[in-house]
C-alpha cells in the first residue's frame, strides 16, 4: 500500500495507435481503454507534438516542443541530452518510485546524453512470455513486469509507472487479425486515402489485433491495481505516441497522425462518463504529473497542466485559454539526398489545421529511389505502389507526393485533409492569421527553424550518420536492397 497519499500515476502508451473503440472505431475491441474513458473522461482533442515515436515521447517526458530539444527532435539517429529535465527524474527526487516496462523513450540514445536511465524511468523488462502462435507481438510480459515493479516498491512511496507496449508497431504476421476471428466486413469504412481492397482490410485487421494486445495487458495491469487496493488513488492515462503505421499517417503532418486517443481517470473522484473537448498537447503530460504530485512545473516546461480538466466534473470545452496546439517535425528517417529531413510546423485550432512545409521541393515520405523510408513497409504500402505501376496515381500522390509550402484544412468538414484551402482566395486572411499565430509561438519557444537556423537539425543527423551507412549513400553506391530498410545494427541503440 501507499502510505504517502499523493496519487500514483499509471501512464499507458501504445506504439503507433490511432484507433480505440471508445473513439468510434468499432473494428477494434478495447474494453479497458473504454473503461478508463467511462470512469473518467474521453479527451477528444489530444495531439502529439511530432508524429514519430522518439520525438513524440521526448515531448511527453519533458513537457517541451521537440524543436526545443536539439538532437531529441529527431528519430532513431538522435541523442536525448540530460540538460533537459524529465518528469520521471523529478518525481523520483520527490520520493516517487518510478519505472517502465516495454518501450520507454525510444528509439535513440540516452546513455550518450549522460542520463542514468531511460527518460521513462528504470527498466522492468526481465519477465518474458511466449506470444500467441503466428503473431509478432512482443515477448515482454508487461503485466508480470508491473508486478515485479510493485514488489520492489517501498510501502511508503507512491509510484509512477510507464506501461509502454510495443504494439501495434509493425511488423505484423499477415493474417493475425483474421486468425483471431476478425472479418474484413468488421471495418465499416476504409479511409479514402487508401484503396479499399482485401489486402488493405486484412492489414487493418492485423493492426487491430495488436491494439487489442495492448489493451489486454492494460486490463491485466488494472486488475493488479485493484487487487493491491491502489486503483482508486491512481491517475490512469492511456494514449499513443503517434498515428497508425500506414501510408499518409505515421510520420506525416495530417490530422490522422497527430490527433490521438486519450482517456484519463482518477477513480476515487467518481467523476466519470465525461467527454472533454479541450485541445490537449503532449507537452501537457509532464506538468500534469508534477502538479498531481504537489510539485511546481519545471521552468523548462512549456506545456500546461491539465489536472483541472482531470478533476473537473464538466464535459465539453472547459478551459477557454486552450485555443490551439502546435506540431512539428524535422528528420525522421533517412532516404533523401544528404539524408536531410523534411521540416514542417503546424497549428491546429478547433476548426482548422494550418501546415507550413519549409522545404516543399523535398519528398515528405523519403525519396522514391529509396522507397519512401519514412513510411513503414506494409501490404497497404505495397498495394498503393502496385496501383501506381498500373497507372493509378491517386493514392500514391496522397501518400508520397510532394506538397506545397502552405496547406490549410477545415477539419470539421474535411478530417482526412484532402481539400487544401490555402490556394483559395477567400481563405487568404485566415491562412495568414494562422501562420502569424504559429510564427509567434515558434519565436516564443526559440525554434531555430523560424530564425533561419534550421540547418542545425540536419547537421545533428549527418554527424550521427558518420558512424553508419546512410540509406542515400547506399543507394548511390548500389547497395540499396530492401525498401524502407536501414542497417541500424552498425549503430547500437540504447535499449533499456
Amino acid at each position: 500500500m501507499n502510505s504517502d497519499k499523493r496519487p500514483n500515476i499509471l501512464f499507458a502508451i501504445a506504439d503507433d495507435a490511432s484507433h480505440m473503440n471508445a473513439c468510434g472505431h468499432s473494428f477494434v475491441n478495447t474494453p479497458n481503454f473504454d473503461w478508463v474513458a467511462k470512469t473518467g473522461a474521453l479527451f477528444r482533442n489530444a495531439f502529439t507534438t511530432n508524429p514519430k515515436c522518439a520525438p513524440s515521447r521526448a515531448s511527453i517526458c519533458t513537457g517541451m516542443y521537440t524543436w526545443q530539444l536539439e538532437e531529441a527532435c529527431g528519430h532513431i539517429v538522435c541523442t536525448f541530452s540530460n540538460k533537459f529535465a524529465v518528469f520521471s527524474e523529478i518525481l523520483e527526487d520527490a520520493n516517487y518510485f518510478v519505472g517502465y516496462t516495454g518501450k520507454g523513450w525510444a528509439p535513440g540514445h540516452w546513455k550518450e546524453g549522460g542520463r542514468k536511465y531511460n527518460p521513462a524511468g528504470p527498466c522492468f523488462n526481465d519477465k518474458k512470455r511466449e506470444p500467441p502462435e503466428k503473431t509478432n507481438v512482443s515477448r515482454i510480459d508487461y503485466t508480470e513486469n508491473f508486478k515485479d515493479f510493485l514488489n520492489q516498491k517501498p510501502e511508503d512511496k507512491p509510484f509512477c509507472y510507464w506501461y509502454g507496449a510495443l504494439e501495434p508497431h509493425r511488423h505484423y504476421v499477415p493474417g493475425e487479425g483474421i486468425r483471431s476471428g476478425k472479418k474484413r466486413s468488421d471495418i465499416e469504412k476504409v479511409p479514402s486515402y487508401w484503396p479499399d481492397n482485401d489486402m488493405v482490410r486484412s492489414d487493418m485487421l492485423d493492426y487491430a489485433f495488436e491494439i487489442e494486445w495492448f489493451d489486454k495487458h492494460l486490463g491485466q495491469i488494472l486488475d493488479v491495481l485493484r487487487e493491491n487496493g491502489e486503483i482508486d488513488n491512481t491517475i490512469i492515462v492511456v494514449t499513443s505516441d503517434n498515428g497508425c503505421p500506414f501510408p499518409r499517417v505515421k510520420g506525416q503532418m495530417y490530422e490522422q497522425d497527430f490527433h490521438l486517443p486519450l482517456a484519463i481517470c482518477w477513480p476515487k473522484l467518481k467523476n466519470g462518463e465525461r467527454i472533454v473537448d479541450d485541445l490537449i498537447s503532449f507537452t501537457d503530460f509532464a506538468p500534469t504529473f508534477l502538479e498531481a504530485a504537489s510539485l511546481e512545473k519545471h521552468p523548462q516546461m512549456t506545456g500546461k497542466s491539465m489536472l483541472d480538466l482531470i478533476t473537473s466534473d464538466k464535459s465539453g470545452q472547459i478551459d477557454p485559454e486552450r485555443t490551439a496546439v502546435y506540431m512539428g517535425r524535422e528528420c525522421h528517417d533517412a532516404g533523401r539526398e544528404g539524408d536531410k529531413g523534411y521540416p514542417v510546423r503546424c497549428i491546429r485550432n478547433y476548426a482548422y489545421l494550418y501546415v507550413r512545409n519549409f522545404e516543399p521541393d523535398r519528398w515528405p515520405a523519403g525519396n522514391p529511389e529509396t522507397q519512401f523510408t519514412n513510411c513503414d513497409g506494409s501490404p497497404t504500402k505495397d498495394s498503393i505502389i502496385e496501383l501506381k505501376d498500373q497507372g493509378n496515381d491517386y493514392y500514391y500522390d496522397l501518400a508520397f507526393g510532394k506538397r506545397p509550402l502552405e496547406e490549410l484544412y477545415n477539419i470539421k468538414m474535411d478530417p482526412e485533409c484532402l481539400c487544401n484551402l490555402a490556394i483559395k482566395e477567400e481563405y487568404q486572411d485566415l491562412k495568414n492569421e494562422m501562420y502569424q499565430q504559429l510564427k509567434a509561438k515558434l519565436e516564443e519557444t526559440n525554434d531555430p527553424r523560424i530564425f533561419g537556423k534550421g540547418h542545425i537539425f540536419d547537421e545533428y543527423v549527418r554527424e550521427k550518420f558518420a558512424l553508419v551507412s546512410s540509406s542515400w549513400q547506399a543507394y548511390l553506391e548500389g547497395r540499396w536492397e530492401v525498401p524502407g530498410f536501414m542497417d541500424w545494427k552498425k549503430y547500437k541503440l540504447d535499449d533499456a
